[in-house]
Order: C-alpha cells, then sequence, then structure tokens
C-alpha cells in the first residue's frame, strides 16, 4: 500500500492490511459499508497507539533523566500535543495516503493536525499490533529522535 510512508517509518508491515486499516478514517470506511462493501477504521488502533505512545515517552523521559512525576507528566504532555504529532505526521506523509470520505476530503482533513495526530496514534498502534512492542517502541524513538537522541 504505501511503501515510502513506511520507508518513513523505518518499519515495514508484515500485514499490510493492518496499515491500510490504520490509514482508514471513520467516515470512508462508513462510505464502503454503505456500499456493501467490509471496510474497518482506524479508531481501535488510535486507541492502542495512544497508550503505547503513553507508554514509550515515559520510558524515555525516565530514562533521559526525568526523575519525579511531575516532570515526566508535564513533558510527556508537551511531546503528546496534538501539534507535535501532527508535525510528525506531516513530515512522514501521512496525509497524503490516508483514505477519507467524501466529506473530509472537501474540508481538506489530510492538512487537519487533530487528523494527523490522530493517524499517526493509529500507525503507531498498527505497528504495536502487527510486529509487538519492541518494533513500535523503536518506531517512536525514531519519530522522538530529536528529543531523544537514539543511543
Amino acid at each position: 500500500m504505501s511503501t515510502a510512508l513506511e520507508e518513513q517509518l523505518g518499519y515495514f508491515f508484515f500485514d499490510k492490511r493492518i496499515l491500510t486499516r490504520a490509514l482508514t478514517r471513520k467516515a470512508y470506511a462508513l462510505e464502503q459499508r454503505q456500499k456493501n462493501q467490509e471496510c474497518d477504521d482506524q479508531e481501535i488502533y488510535r486507541t492502542l497507539g495512544d497508550a503505547v505512545l503513553k507508554t514509550v515517552l515515559t520510558e524515555l523521559l525516565i530514562r533521559s533523566g526525568s526523575a519525579t512525576r511531575q516532570d515526566i507528566t508535564v513533558r510527556k504532555i508537551e511531546l503528546e500535543r496534538e501539534e507535535n504529532l501532527a508535525r510528525i505526521s506531516l513530515a512522514l506523509g501521512i496525509g497524503y495516503v490516508l483514505k477519507l470520505g467524501i466529506g473530509e476530503k472537501q474540508q481538506r482533513a489530510y492538512d487537519q493536525p487533530y487528523v494527523l495526530a490522530e493517524s499517526l496514534e493509529a500507525v503507531i498502534g498498527g505497528i504495536y499490533f502487527d510486529g509487538g512492542f519492541s518494533a513500535a517502541r523503536e518506531t517512536i524513538r525514531r519519530l522522538f529522535k530529536d528529543v531523544f537522541p537514539i543511543e
């Protein structure tokens, strides 16, 4: 489906259907189901990706010297901000490969920070589902290499 995205991520999906689902917005999936075509959306992967992202960022913050819960919380909130995730998503080119509903296309959802941020979380969830925790962790590390230099 999206080899260029996989190259940018540094992760190649074993099951390309997982990547496709991670890039499929709910509106698109609903439109397909109205045409009696089976289509799953990214929502469950977004939920999983959000949890994995929080876990990995917490670990990386501790490893990089954050010594208090408050420091970890404040720094993690900053890293997880919609604008930050959208910036990463934009750099990866996720907006170009999203499956959007008709209305989302008209509203240029592929440029919307919340859509880009949610889709990045879905891709992270997809990576976890496809390759496990260590694959997701390494991908997140690469995505945040400007904050957490790779040793």
